[in-house]
Parts: C-alpha cells; structure tokens; sequence
C-alpha cells in the first residue's frame, strides 16, 4: 500500500491522534483481529416501535416480550426438549419475572427445586441470546453485584465434561441455598430481555393520547441502544420546551382534551392555575359544551366543567398564536387557515371556501374587532406564564434533550428508510420544492434543513434563529407539506365550532396514494440513499385501519407502516392494539397485537401476551454484522489501522515515541 504523506497532512494528523490509541504495530494488529471476528458475527436483533402515544403500560410490555423476540429464543434453546406449556411458563417468567415467582412459589411444594431448575433454564436461554456478541459486549449488560457468577453462567460449554457439570450444578445449588434464587431469577430475566434486541428504533410519536409519555421516555433513556425518528406530537412537546407560543398552546390544548394532565402537571411540573383563573373569568357562564374534554381520569382540583373551560380558553388562544405565524410567513401558502377572520360574528357563522356555516359556539369575548390574531393583555400573561414554566421544567428538558441527541427526521439503516410519516411530493411523486430558512428545498436536503431549524429552536441563542426554528416546528406540526403531518389542512378548529363533517374532512396529500406504488417507493429509496433491491420504508403516523381492510404492508412489502393503535383512542378504528416490526440475522417479522391485558392479569390467567407475527422478508443467508452499516463502519476502521501498521513499518511513526509519532 501506499506511504503515507511526509508532508504532514490531514492523513497523517489523523495516524498521529490514531497512534496515541494504538502505539505499536502488535496494539493495531490485536485491534484489527478483534474488528474482524465481530464482522463475523451474526447481525443483533432490531426492533422497531411507532406511535407509543404514552401508552407506557402497552409499550413495557412490548419491550418484555420484544415482539416474539424472547418466545423463539426459548424455542432455539430447548426445541422439543420443553412442551409448549413449560416454553410458555418460562416465557412469562422471562416477561414478569416478580409477579410469575410470585404465583409460582405460592403453588409449588418443592421451592428449592423450582427455583434451580428455572435458575438452571433461565440461564441456557441467557447464553442462547449471548452467542451473537462479544464478551465484552455481553459483559457490559451483566449487573455488576452479580457479574462474576453470570459470566461463569454464561460462559458453560455444552456440558460434556462431567466435572465441568458438577461445577455448574455445584453453582446453582449455592444461588438457591444462599436464598439467592429469586434474585437471580429476576436478573436472569433483565439480562435475556437486555441480550434478545440489540437496538430498539422508534419511528415517532412518543407524546399524546396516553397517560405515561415521560415513562416511556425515562425507559428508553434507559435502554443500551435506541434510535428515534421525530413524529410530530413530539416535534409539538420540543417545541413547546423551546418556548414556541403557539406550540405550548397546543400540547397544553391536547392535554386537556384528552385529559393527559398527569404527564403536564404531575411529572413536568406545569402548573394550570393562571389558565383555569383565566378560563373562570371569561367563560365562568359558558357551559363550553363543545369542548368538554375526552373521557379520562378525573383530575384532582378540576371539575370536568373547569377543564371544558380551560379546554376553550386555550384553544382561542392557539388559534391566535397561529394566525400570527402564518402572517410571519407568506411562504407557507397557509392563508386560507387565518380562520379567525372568517368569523362574522354577528350572524354566528364561520366562512370556509366561501361557503358559509352556522357555528354551534359563536361565545368568543376575546375575539377583538380589529386584529382577530391580537391577544388580549390577559391571555399574553397566559401564554407567557405557560411558555415560562415549559422553559423551566428540568425534567421536561432532561427528555426534551434526549430526543435531540438520538433523535432526527430521518434515518437510513442496513438499506432501510426510517421517517415517521410523510414525504412532500406532488401526483406524479416528485419532490415539491419548498421555501424554508431562506432557501428553496426539496427531499432530503428539506428533510435536513427542518431538523437544523428544530435544534436552532432549542439552542440557539440567536433570538432571529430560535424564531425562525420555532415557525418551522409548528409548520411541521400542522403544515400542508410537512413531513410530519401530510394533511392539506388540519381542521381542529372547524371541529370545534362547526357540525357539518364536510368541514372537519383533512384531505391527505399525494405521497399516501403513492405508497402502494412499488416503483415510487424504490425511488424514494434511492433519493435517500436507501436499498432499492433489498430496504424497505418503515412508516408510521397512520393508523392501519384493520376494520376496513387496510394492510400494514403495501408495494410488494417495501413499504411497511407500523402504526396499528398501540393508544387506546385508535384502537375502535384499527380494531387491533398496534403493529411492531422484529428484524434478525435470519428474517423480517411484522407482529400484530390484540388489546393489551394487565400484566397482572396476564400472569394470574397463563395467558401468552406474544404477538401473532408475519413473516415479511428471509434472507437467502444469514446476516452478518459485516453486511451491515456497522461492518462497513469497521472496514473503515481497518484501513485506518492498516495505514497505521504502514506508517510504523515504514517509519513515518515510531512504535511507542513519547509524541506517539515522529515525522521523518
């Protein structure tokens, strides 16, 4: 190979910083046999997640079971040695392990017995799911009080050694007998769960809906590996936290309307006091039917007449907020949306399309005469006192910022193009060109741009940049083209304050009609750098509707949307709990959920909470982790190394110098 430079270059800066890590030609070599055997390796598990919705319930159980992932790993282990009953007995040990030992022991006349030969399984499936990694990698999952005692677990060969067997054995009994068994039972069962997925990627929409969306954010800060594209209920909360008006309007809106209060109030810390004085004063002879929030808990110090009134309050106030960005930006082509001056309040209608309705809430006292997007003084100091605290919640930006850090608008993986919802194309699926930051853009470069302006909202502290990110998060919540919303219009205000559905219609844009369009969708992945051969687009945003005979799988499956109604509000029309896709070294897996039980009920009852799965692509050979992303990025490393071994061979470095290099 060639010398490397003398003439100091970028090259050979990059060998100098190298050769601090690996300062001889037996250190690089050590690391290059090392990069090496885990090409080698078989590729980990994927598992994909989309529109959580706070669901955190239905999402934890979904993380226990990895979608089926842990069932076939018992399979695997113990083939026809186990009946199916016992494979299920165990796969629910697996899944709960502290409620199963619970029912378990109750029942069992023989402890001792049980909780060693569960020790025992628990432990076969553990090395099952650690054969595909490294035993550093495994390592660094095992829980450190009881790391040595794992790995020796772990580790066993086959046991065709009777003493090697007796020194195994001899372990067990001493976890049971030292009143260990339960404890690592249930670390056993925190480790399979750990090894069974190596990375969990979730397409979007984590916030709304449900109850529990900062739990679901505090397991995946927890998780060894996640990867997360942005949906747009989420870029609504980051932008919320960013201090965008309009966008704390609509997250507190969307709060109350579903009465998700205990994520906003109880886990962010945002107080609703300076709303509801507001709301009392101005609505208190209002019965504010029409915004008689969504059945939910009852919220302690908040009658459902109260929260109805701050539902209204609030939603004004949105609307003002909004009409303001749409004058801020006539490239946005959103005038039609300035509904506000559609108003004629003296004959109570709203004019859409030059159609005339009659509203069935025509009571808006803040509405001014001359400026319809003007605030009043008292619903500035609302939205201020609201944007101050989502500024301040330390929590809020603790997962505001994980978001950020591991998350983005797209992401191409292994061939596969991950998005949450939406491309910006017109009928016959070319990009549309769009005016965002001072440019004209369109596909990817769009893409790109939207998430810079998304983190100069958070960051920057350049008042025009964080203003200019903060219009563009709430285009992307709600605009005609953005990639996050898809919908010519969102009609939430008709919805409102108008009966007649013709209004409420939210017509989608092109890129839906073209998603069953094999061709189109090999395009888009070549466009985004995707595998048109062998990549699927993985989708979510849209709820497959089951009920009426829609398909997760569209274009000859290269295209797979995995929204299926994990939140409960979707599930009356998905007729289903949720799609989740399960990816291996083997095979593509979609798995489809029925409504989630309790896990207490799933235990008491026996019942599998695994998923049906559909096989959705097999690899004609198994996958390797050199076939993959991360193989490539290894490549990249041994060559470094090479050119390395090369510069010390040839003496442009000295093995071991004091500087780590020499120049000759």
């Amino acid at each position: 190979m060639a010398t490397p430079a003398h003439d100091g270059g970028q090259e050979l800066r990059l060998l100098r910083l190298l050769s601090s890590r690996y300062p001889t030609i037996t250190a690089a070599h050590s690391e290059m046999i090392n990069l090496r055997a885990i090409m080698a390796l078989p590729k980990g598990t994927d598992h994909y997640i989309s529109d959580i919705h706070g669901a955190a319930e239905q999402f934890d159980q979904i993380l226990r079971h990895a979608s089926g992932a842990v069932k076939r790993k018992i399979t695997q282990t113990f083939g026809a040695e186990l009946p199916e009953s016992e494979q299920t007995a165990l796969a629910m040990l697996i899944y709960y392990p502290e409620l199963e030992l619970q029912r378990a022991l109750a029942q069992t006349s023989e402890p001792k017995v049980w909780l060693a030969t569960m020790v025992a399984r628990l432990a076969r499936v553990a090395r099952t799911s650690s054969e595909k990694y490294t035993r550093s990698k495994v390592r660094k999952r095992l829980a450190p009080q009881r790391a040595y005692i794992l790995e020796e677990l772990l580790t066993e060969s086959q046991l065709d050694n009777a003493q090697k067997e007796h020194y195994y054995q001899g372990i067990v009994r001493s976890i049971v007998d030292l009143h260990e068994g339960e404890h690592f039972i249930v670390t056993l069962a925190e480790l399979i769960r750990s090894l069974v997925v190596d990375r969990l990627y979730i397409v979007g929409d984590i916030y709304d809906r449900g109850q529990g969306a900062e739990k679901v954010l505090d397991r995946l800060m927890a998780h060894h590996y996640v990867s997360i594209q942005w949906g747009n209920h989420d870029v609504s909360w980051m932008g919320a936290a960013s201090g965008c008006p309009a966008l704390v309007a609509n997250v507190v809106r969307m709060a109350l309307r579903y009465i998700t209060l205990e994520t906003l109030c109880n886990s962010y810390g945002i107080n609703l006091r300076g709303l509801a004085r507001f709301a009392e004063a101005v609505y208190g002879d209002d019965p504010c039917v029409r915004f008689t929030p969504k059945a939910g808990p009852p919220v302690e110090g908040f009658s459902l007449e109260l929260l109805g009134r701050m539902h209204k309050a609030i939603t004004m106030i949105q609307q003002k907020l909004e009409a303001q960005a749409i004058r801020r930006h006539p490239e946005y082509e959103m005038q039609a949306r300035l509904l506000l001056d559609a108003i004629d309040m003296q004959h109570g209608t709203l004019t859409i399309d030059g159609v005339a309705y009659p509203m069935v809430d025509a009571n808006w006292p803040t509405l001014g005469a001359d400026d319809r997007a003007a605030l009043t003084p008292a619903e500035a100091e609302v939205i201020e006192g609201l944007c101050a605290q989502f500024q301040r919640s330390e929590r809020l930006h603790e997962h505001i910022r994980f978001l950020y850090a591991y998350g983005g608008m797209f992401q191409v993986q292994d061939g596969n193009l991950k998005f949450h919802g939406y491309l910006p194309v017109d009928e016959q699926g070319e990009f549309i060109t769009f005016a965002l930051g001072g440019e004209l853009l369109a596909g990817p470069p769009l893409l790109r741009r939207y998430e810079q302006m998304a983190r100069e909202a958070f960051f920057s502290r350049d008042e025009v940049a964080k203003l200019a990110g903060q219009d563009a998060m709430w285009y992307l919540w709600c605009g005609q083209h953005s990639p996050l919303c898809g919908r010519e219009r969102l009609t939430t205000f008709e919805r409102y304050v108008v009966d007649d559905p013709a209004t409420h219609e939210e017509p989608k844009g092109p890129y839906y009609a073209l998603r069953d369009n094999e061709a189109f969708c090999r395009r888009m992945l070549v466009a985004f750098g995707g595998d048109p051969e062998h990549g699927h687009i993985i989708n979510g945003h849209t709820p497959v509707k089951v009920k009426k005979g829609e398909r997760p799988l569209l274009a000859s499956g290269r295209m797979i949307i995995i929204d299926g109604g994990m939140s409960e509000a979707y599930q009356s029309v998905t007729g289903i709990a949720g799609y989740t896709l399960i990816g291996n070294s083997h095979e593509l897996l979609l798995a489809a959920y029925e409504p989630f039980s309790a896990a207490e009920v799933l235990v008491r009852e026996g019942s599998d909470p695994t998923p049906h799965t559909e096989r959705v692509q097999t690899y004609p050979q198994r996958v390797l982790i050199a076939d993959t992303d991360i193989g490539r990025e290894l490549r990249g490393q041994l060559d470094d190394l090479e050119k390395l071994v090369a510069a010390y061979r040839h003496g442009v470095l000295v093995e071991g110098a004091p500087s780590a290099y020499k120049l000759v």
